[in-house]
């Protein structure tokens, strides 16, 4: 970086201070220079902003850091064109580091302001100027903030009912259940009381004793029946009881099946059983086991479910965890789509996901409302009919997440727009185009990482990359 000499008359070529005074732009060539940089970086994104730049002469790259690569974002060579500190004038309010990063591609010449001596002048010359952009700068933040606490809670209440549904269909079939329970062993205390005045012999007692136990068992292991092979199979059963005077056969006969238990088994019971007056009663004793055992099954599913949506909605807040962590995305991903379920509804999910991928550091909570916010529009674009894709792998040194739906595709010419905030194709106060943004903002600005997405009729993939080991 060479100084050169600071001419107010040059100065005043530069359509940033044309409109200035002949003093002005003395003070500005006695508190700043010229400067003659050589073709290569003039400042990196993040670092402390220092410095205001106006180019005189030359050519400059503006770029930003998306997924670990420099993206170009601008190539100029105007006269007058700044950058660097501009937000100077706002004081410690703003983050006053610089927002991208800037290199010559040939030797260059800038007007260079020391940023703290370029914000006191714009509030000294501009102060009603000043008071308008500290209003739009601080108004549009304000507003961001307010609409995506909005944003995240709009997202909460709508997981909060789908996992209030959601708990409430397993609580409400074990509540169901225990008080089925509670009739069948009503029955069976009825059923002991007549056993116990001795209706039954030893030897068939015992019998009925072996054969309950192995009717537990049996429940325990049934196999799942197509619907025509169950229907098949209580036809069987409830013409065995027919033939035999079993009253209410065709009541009895599901339950039976349900347990795994055929002709070939009754036939065993029928055995133990010498006197034809005590089948029925035998019949319907196994059938209050069976019954117990199934609705004790149907409590165990339930509650399990139960503690499956705990674990997850856990999973899924990163509840008595650390913000920054090394996480799994797979049980992230999986937590999301336990906690939007209800959403998903009948749609079809197909999950590939690569073993090899390792637990990556990340603030898992957030990048969980990204995975909501690409889940939720992939589920809206379907409109209740598609295949919806979760997919991970690795790529090189990033963990390249893919969400994808068979939707009718985003238009080519709004695709461009989707990540600007308040940008939405819903219709008024169904959305708040933001979830995209921030999205966008925790992907990339957050986790280093980048978020695109590819579309067409039928197939849209929005692709997230994210470090495997953190970036400085």
């Amino acid at each position: 970086m060479t100084p050169t000499t600071c001419s107010p008359d040059e100065l005043r070529t530069l359509f940033l201070f044309e409109k200035l005074d002949r003093s002005q732009l003395e003070t500005l060539c006695e508190n700043g220079h010229v400067e003659l940089i050589e073709t290569g970086p003039v400042y990196a994104e993040g670092d402390d902003a220092t410095c205001f730049y106006v180019l005189i002469s030359g050519e400059m790259v503006m770029s930003k850091l998306s997924g670990g690569e420099d993206i170009e974002i601008s190539r100029t060579s105007q006269p007058g064109v700044y950058s660097g500190a501009w937000q100077a004038y706002l004081g410690e309010r703003a983050a006053q580091t610089y927002p991208a990063s800037a290199r010559v591609l040939v030797p260059s010449r800038f007007f260079v302001l020391d940023a703290d001596v370029f914000g006191r002048l714009v509030r000294e010359w501009f102060p009603m100027a000043v008071h308008l952009l500290e209003g739009l700068f601080f108004g549009n933040q304000n507003s961001r903030q307010i609409m995506d606490q909005r944003e995240r809670l709009l997202a909460l209440g709508s997981l909060s009912a789908g996992l209030t549904h959601e708990l409430n269909n397993p609580a409400a079939a074990a509540v169901r259940a225990t008080a089925s329970l509670r009739d069948r062993v009503s029955h069976m205390r009825r059923k002991l009381g007549m056993i116990a005045s001795g209706t039954y012999d030893h030897e068939t007692m015992a019998s009925l004793i072996r054969l309950q136990d192995e009717a537990a068992e049996l429940v325990a292991k049934a196999p799942t029946l197509s619907p025509m092979e169950a229907a098949d199979r209580e036809d069987e059963l409830a013409d065995w009881f027919d033939a035999r005077g079993v009253a209410g056969g065709w009541d009895l006969a599901p339950t039976f099946v349900a347990a795994g238990m055929d002709v070939a088994w009754l036939d065993k019971v029928r055995a133990g059983v010498d006197d034809d007056v005590l089948l029925e009663s035998a019949i319907r004793w196994l059938n209050y086991t069976v019954e117990t055992e199934l609705l004790m099954n149907e409590i165990a599913d339930s509650t399990t479910r139960v503690s499956t949506l705990v674990d997850a909605a856990k999973q899924y807040s990163q509840m008595d965890r650390a913000p920054y962590q090394r996480a799994d995305l797979r049980e992230l991903l999986d937590s999301t789509l336990v906690m939007l379920g209800r959403k998903i509804g009948d749609l079809t999910v197909v999950k590939e996901y690569d073993p090899a991928l390792p637990a990556i550091p990340m603030y898992a909570a957030e990048l969980n409302q990204v995975w909501t916010n690409l889940i939720d529009n992939a589920v809206a674009a379907m409109d209740g009919a598609g295949t919806l894709t979760v997919r991970t792998r690795r790529e090189g040194d990033t963990a390249l997440i893919q969400i994808g739906d068979t939707g009718p595709g985003i238009d080519a010419d709004i695709r461009d727009r989707i990540f600007e905030p308040f940008f939405t194709t819903k219709p008024v106060g169904q959305g708040t185009g933001l979830g995209l943004d921030i999205s966008w903002r925790i992907v990339v600005k957050k986790h280093k990482g980048s978020l695109r997405v590819e579309s067409e009729p039928g197939a849209t993939t929005f692709e997230v990359r994210i470090p495997i080991e953190p970036r400085d």
